[in-house]
């Protein structure tokens, strides 16, 4: 499996790094946009607290930036942190610690994703890729 899939491991983390840029991008749009309509058994219906006005911009700046690949390792690093602290202010006060019972997998998955991102950069297909004129794996 290593000799397939291992010579594509950088177009796959450029995917990866797309990929979830644009998802972490459309919570921003929920939140701040209103697109996708948020369903009323989540939230929806009212304007949304404060804290999450600001983390919804966060996640559409950061999003966008991550999705393009343009100052990923700053700001993979800056959506690493708000998601901790997404994480420790709103899922670990309704479970405790274990993420499969607070509900903050999610939380915890962009966490360490998005700091893998910071250390790893943006790789290939990336405005950074671009301006640096590498075409370095990682």
């Amino acid at each position: 499996m290593e000799r397939f899939l291992g010579r594509f491991a950088p177009q796959l983390y450029a995917i990866l790094r797309i990929v979830a840029g644009l998802m972490f991008l459309m919570h921003g749009t929920q939140k701040i946009l209103g697109w996708p309509a948020m369903p009323a058994n989540a939230g929806g219906g009212g304007p949304p607290p404060p804290l999450a006005v600001v983390g919804g911009w966060l996640e559409l700046i950061l999003g966008t930036l991550i999705t393009v690949g343009f100052l990923t390792r700053i700001a993979a690093f800056l959506a690493s942190g708000e998601m901790a602290v997404a994480y420790w202010m709103m899922h670990f006060p309704n479970g405790g610690f274990w993420p499969i019972l607070n509900q903050g997998e999610l939380a915890a998955l962009y966490c360490f994703l998005f700091l893998y991102m910071a250390a790893a950069g943006a790789g290939i297909w990336s405005v950074d890729a671009a301006r640096s004129g590498s075409r370095a794996p990682l």
